[in-house]
């Protein structure tokens, strides 16, 4: 009898045609319509050129709002610590145990100054300096997600940020109280209640009430991801975020409902979402197959789970651990569960992840919530040259030059001969007015 399991995508590595498959089933590249990239730019120019009444118009019609101003639209720090106050006791330890979790583990990220003093009397080094202002965006719209506000907030106030701003796209209610707390215990600044491309157009431009911010951190929908690629230059950003990622590499000795429970987790975020197997045991395969039959009918959010794992989903069967950890470097994911009996000797072989998780009980879910690094992490293979957000994602790095006059005038002969090699008079002169014949020695 066929099954639902059935119909996610099977795949053998030793197949002819294994590369050709899988990369159909990644399918990473950000194709976007002109119909979409069009309406952005236009969403991004009102805002920048009619600021608050672009911003308000367009939540009103996006989100369902009835905001007559911005005032309608912004929560300011006493509203969030009412948010925080007003917390059942088992939501606010949770809540506060996951930050400071985050909090500790970010504190180990944090990088100082450095020089070092050279013969001469020289000096050269690096300036660590916070960026001054931030912008947060919060996504919305199928979850409320209290854990993206500390994931982004709280590495920005470790890095000494001065002011955080956050946008968020959904005007929660009753709903959003667990997502304003967040804010205050993060020590977000002020959060407006918008989203969508309107919202990265006024943190990056600006506007009578929202300031211009000096990055944009967060994912969200196609219209945030392509809003975020146009202020680009304009303003800095984190990555360019796609659907969730989980690839588990197993060797068969975890219990297949707890691999099946990990797949779903991905899998219920939305449609896009992508969870992947990857094991050399084919009996395990069919094991976990029947554990997705078995749990499937338990999901709340099972119609969203079925669409993910039926459309994206993919169960890789492979000839050995190494093996599976060269198909997961191809992959990239964004998360990364190595759930084997010695994870050290797979992450050996790892190159390729936003984040690890070793073992059969780091459950990818506790690293979206409270084990300590950020869950905002590279999606769609960009775990090839992106990492996941941490402190250096809001500070800015100043190279220190301090020339003494004996080590000018030794560094003058190669700056010159340099230059004048590129055709370039200026910086070949500029570069020898400080030599000195009786210091080049």
């Amino acid at each position: 009898m066929t099954t639902f399991a059935d119909s996610i995508n099977v795949l053998n590595s030793s197949d002819a045609d294994f590369s050709q498959r899988l990369d159909k089933l990644l399918h990473r590249e950000l194709l976007i319509e002109d119909k979409i990239s069009n309406t952005v730019t236009e969403i991004l120019q009102a805002v920048r050129s009619r600021g608050d009444s672009a911003l308000i118009d367009y939540t009103n019609r996006f989100d369902g709002f009835g905001a007559q101003s911005m005032a309608d639209l912004t929560i300011g720090q006493e509203q969030l610590q009412a948010a925080l106050d007003r917390l059942g006791e088992d939501e606010r330890r949770a809540l506060t145990h996951a930050a400071e979790r985050i909090r500790r583990y970010h504190e180990k990220q944090k990088q100082n100054s450095w020089h070092y003093e050279e013969a001469d009397g020289s000096v050269y080094g690096q300036k660590i300096s916070p960026l001054e202002r931030v912008g947060i965006y919060v996504p919305g719209g199928k979850a409320n997600y209290p854990s993206s506000v500390l994931m982004l907030a709280i590495p920005a106030q470790v890095a000494g940020v001065k002011e955080i701003v956050a946008t968020v796209p959904t005007p929660y209610a009753d709903d959003g109280n667990l997502v304003f707390a967040a804010a205050a215990l993060a020590g977000v600044n002020k959060v407006y209640t918008v989203g969508g491309a309107q919202a990265i157009a006024a943190l990056a431009y600006g506007t009578e009430s929202v300031p211009r911010v000096d990055k944009i951190s967060g994912p969200g929908n196609i219209y945030v991801t392509v809003a975020k690629k146009q202020v680009f230059g304009e303003v800095g950003i984190d990555m360019i975020a796609g659907p969730s990622e989980l690839t588990v590499i197993c060797d068969g000795g975890t219990d297949p409902d707890w691999v099946a429970m990990d797949l779903f987790s991905q899998a219920e975020h939305d449609e896009h979402a992508q969870s992947i197997l990857i094991t050399p045991d084919e009996v395990f395969l069919q094991q976990v197959k029947a554990s997705i039959d078995k749990l499937l009918p338990q999901m709340e959010r099972r119609t969203i789970i079925e669409a993910s794992l039926r459309d994206r989903g993919i169960l890789i069967q492979v000839e050995n651990l190494e093996q599976a950890a060269e198909v997961s470097n191809r992959i990239a994911p964004e998360h990364l569960e190595i759930s084997v009996q010695d994870p050290d000797a797979v992450l050996e072989h790892i190159e390729n992840a936003g984040a690890i998780f070793m073992g059969p009980f780091a459950a990818e879910a506790l690293g979206d919530y409270c084990a300590g690094p950020s869950h905002v992490l590279p999606t769609s293979g960009t775990a090839r040259f992106f990492s996941a957000l941490g402190v250096y994602d809001f500070q800015k790095r100043s190279s220190i030059i301090n020339c003494s006059e004996i080590g000018a005038a030794r560094l003058a002969g190669t700056a010159s001969t340099l230059a004048r090699n590129e055709h370039l008079q200026a910086h070949a002169l500029s570069a020898e007015y400080r030599k000195n014949p009786d210091l080049e020695g």
